[in-house]
């Protein structure tokens, strides 16, 4: 006999798949903090494990105020979520509805898609101009089906942003019913004069959502921690559609030691300012196409040609068991994302590639 059947949307969709440990050798397809994470955070969550018979903190208020103290911000409105992809898939639930439609860059996040679907609604990719953002076309792409625009700044995987003047240009052009939400998992990484991480625009609009992660800079990603800031509206409604107790209690107490601890955070900039030019450096002395990022991961394009393809390079890293990202999904088919990682773990890289090319 036939069970009960899932919604025509939901079957629709195609799961999400992180980037693939490697047995042996190095793991660099999740973007993930090669220096770890701070020793503060460890010894936090050791200590909040002593009890774990005990509910944890429904409204994470010492974490969100942790999070006000550093961003100078109103914690009322901020909210925690498993992640920013929890906080993803309540504002799919609190502003979509089938039919309705999400707008987004060519190369954005493909979790932005997955929410959608699961709303049913429809997802619309404005093309980009040299693997960046283009806000005229997100602009002639709005309609009035548009709920909300995602934006990834800087853009995984890609990893291009826009600037300051930019993102307001994008926000000015929409409509008041429009939410634009500001993804910044990989904000703290960006060191440009011009960049801007939106947390001024959210603290002064109606319609502006940052949201940001501690998978990223803080090395939490195990503990699946995020958080978003926005008008006190936005913040109520999402409020309304998350679990009571989402976030558990050691992740709120290693999130508020990692958020405090900012030589840890210094440290993990430092090192991939330095080792992410390291690696385009020598990548692009090979004579791959890099696009320049600003994030922890490098994108690199390959020869369209036998051998020296994409699938081509990654069966090869793969053989030496360093392990990166396809990103096929993302409609790159030619490229490769290669997360930043230890000083070690990216001359394997560089030295792997050379005999690439060389065999």
């Amino acid at each position: 006999m036939a069970g009960p059947k899932a919604l025509a949307n939901i079957l629709s969709i195609v799961p999400y798949k992180g980037g693939q440990k490697s047995p042996v050798g190095w793991k660099l397809s999740s973007n993930e903090n090669p220096l770890g994470c701070s020793p503060r955070a460890i010894q936090a969550a050791i200590d909040a494990a002593s009890d774990l018979a005990s509910y944890p903190d429904g409204g994470a208020l010492a974490l969100r105020d942790a999070i006000a103290k550093k961003y100078q911000v109103n914690a009322n409105q901020i909210i925690c979520g498993a992640g920013s992809d929890e906080i993803f898939q309540l504002l799919s639930r609190a502003y979509l509805s089938p039919g309705d439609e999400i707008l987004q860059s060519e190369h954005g996040f493909l979790v932005y898609r997955l929410v959608a679907q699961q709303a049913g609604a429809e997802t619309v990719s404005a093309p980009e101009t040299g693997k960046t953002t283009d806000v005229d076309a997100l602009l002639d792409r709005v309609t009035p089906k548009t709920r909300i625009v995602f934006l990834a700044n800087p853009n995984n995987p890609t990893g291009t942003y826009i600037n300051k003047t930019d993102i307001y240009r994008l926000h000015r052009g929409l409509p008041e019913d429009v939410l634009l939400v500001l993804d910044g998992a990989y904000a703290e990484y960006v060191e440009a004069d011009d960049y801007d991480d939106g947390m001024q625009l959210a603290g002064e609009s109606n319609n502006v959502l940052v949201t940001r992660t501690f998978s990223k800079i803080h090395g939490l990603a195990a503990l699946r921690l995020g958080w978003a800031y926005g008008p006190e509206s936005v913040i109520d409604a999402l409020n309304r559609t998350r679990g009571p107790f989402n976030v558990s209690a050691v992740a709120q107490a290693a999130g508020i030691a990692a958020i405090e601890d900012d030589d840890f955070q210094a440290r993990s900039t430092a090192h991939n300012r330095l080792e992410r030019d390291r690696l385009q450096n020598a990548l692009e002395a090979l004579g791959f196409n890099i696009i320049p990022s600003v994030g922890n991961f490098v994108l690199v394009e390959f020869q369209n040609k036998d051998g020296m393809r994409a699938e081509d390079a990654d069966l090869y890293l793969r053989s030496t068991g360093i392990v990166v990202r396809n990103v096929d999904v993302y409609s790159l088919p030619n490229y490769l994302r290669i997360s930043v990682g230890s000083t070690e773990a990216n001359r394997d890289v560089i030295n792997a590639l050379t005999q690439f090319v060389k065999t």
